[in-house]
């Protein structure tokens, strides 16, 4: 039996908290008031145990949707289906979770309504879906759309994880080697350089002033960038201003902003197609997939493309009054308005962002080795020039 965690009113008008076992919320709320209180709010404690001691996966979100839409579709009771993956789940936080649905269904709420206390897990996309599939009927055809959107959103990351670990791992060890060549190496050839007595060229004298500055500030200068990083992100989640900011540099970035901003218009046009293919009006798709835009420039646009809409334009026109997507996908929302087959549409949509977020994705791939490459082979060019230079200048002039 839960433990619930809540906050009620007694006689005298004045709020109590406390700790209670009951069945269900309902049965909680008889409890109290048989001892002259009025419920106000409760959370189930388990509930907030989970959310302080895990974090459930995509791959776990598939084959939950994976396994409802095929028990579902043959036919099964929720609660059947419900029991039956509680006994498969394997994960224990998804297993604790899947029993506190299964005992809130079996209470007599709906399996959204149930899904809606774990908002860390099932976000405001996948609840307001599966109402949507509750009340038309469709649940198997909305999880499955759910269940290929998960897999759509985890290939993505995957490969956007494979562009990035590379130029990270590289990274690390270019730093690395930097700072033990700053670090070790170069002051100990400092001395011998000097002591030659010729004149030091400028990149030498540049390697040993950072040598220097490196050597006396380490400690402050490589924590330094993480440390900035870090305040911006703070700064930037408290100021609205500044956010925007932050998120349109994001955009406007050199090569990287628009793969970005293709990467986020294809998960809000995936989301978009997802809702209102599955019932959901176009305000309250739009809603839906503001939310899970993930940066404040794009949501600013989605939300001007609400209010024109309220104001009586249609979807085209008030896409297009952003500016924020190309003429080919105003055309194509244009197209599907005057048809009738809007959901088609956005569909395809979200297919010619998927391909152009695929081909921007692996044209950076594949730059960023002969990049990094470059990159290496500069830095270590400069400090062997810089420090084999005087050396070979004066091994000369003995020479002559």
């Amino acid at each position: 039996m839960p433990t619930y965690i809540y906050r009620a009113v007694d006689t005298s008008g004045n709020v109590i908290q406390g700790s209670q076992d009951a069945i269900n919320e309902h049965a909680l709320e008889t409890q109290l008031r048989r001892s002259g209180n009025e419920l106000l709010r409760c959370v189930d404690q388990s509930t907030r145990r989970f959310r302080r001691t895990g974090k459930i996966g995509r791959k776990d979100l598939i084959g939950f949707c994976f396994h409802m839409e095929q028990m579902t579709r043959a036919g099964l009771p929720i609660l059947e289906a419900l029991v039956d993956l509680r006994d498969s789940v394997t994960q224990p936080y998804f297993r604790e979770i899947v029993a506190n649905i299964l005992t809130s269904v079996e209470s007599g709420k709906t399996l959204s309504q149930a899904m809606s206390a774990y908002p860390g897990t099932f976000d405001e996309v996948f609840t307001s879906l599966v109402a949507v599939g509750e009340e038309t009927g469709e649940l198997p055809d909305v999880l499955l759309k759910l269940t290929e959107s998960l897999k759509w959103q985890d290939e993505l990351i995957a490969k956007a994880r494979s562009v990035v670990t590379y130029p990270a791992f590289v990274g690390i060890v270019v730093m690395a080697v930097v700072l033990f060549m700053m670090v070790y190496v170069v002051p100990q050839m400092v001395d011998f350089i000097k002591e030659m007595g010729n004149e030091l060229p400028i990149h030498t004298r540049a390697l040993i002033g950072l040598s220097n500055f490196v050597v006396g500030n380490w400690w402050w200068a490589v924590p330094l960038p993480f440390v900035l990083a870090f305040a911006g992100k703070l700064y930037a989640d408290h100021d609205k201003r500044f956010r925007l900011f932050v998120d349109g540099w994001k955009l406007n970035a050199w090569y990287i902003g628009p793969i970005i901003s293709k990467i986020i218009l294809s998960r809000f046009a995936s989301y978009f197609a997802l809702c209102y293919s599955s019932g959901l009006d176009v305000l309250q798709s739009l809603k839906i997939s503001r939310n899970i835009a993930g940066n404040s420039v794009i949501q600013e646009g989605i939300r001007k493309i609400e209010s024109s809409i309220v104001d009586g334009n249609t979807l085209s026109a008030a896409v297009e009054s952003t500016g924020l997507f190309p003429a080919l996908v105003v055309r194509m929302i244009k197209m599907g308005e005057s048809s009738g087959r809007l959901d088609h549409a956005l569909k395809s949509i979200g297919y010619f962002y998927d391909r152009e977020v695929s081909e921007s994705i692996d044209r950076l791939q594949s730059m960023i080795e002969p990049a990094m490459t470059v990159v290496l082979g500069g830095i270590m060019a400069w400090i062997m020039l810089s420090v084999l230079g005087p050396i070979y200048d004066t091994i000369s002039n003995i020479g002559i």
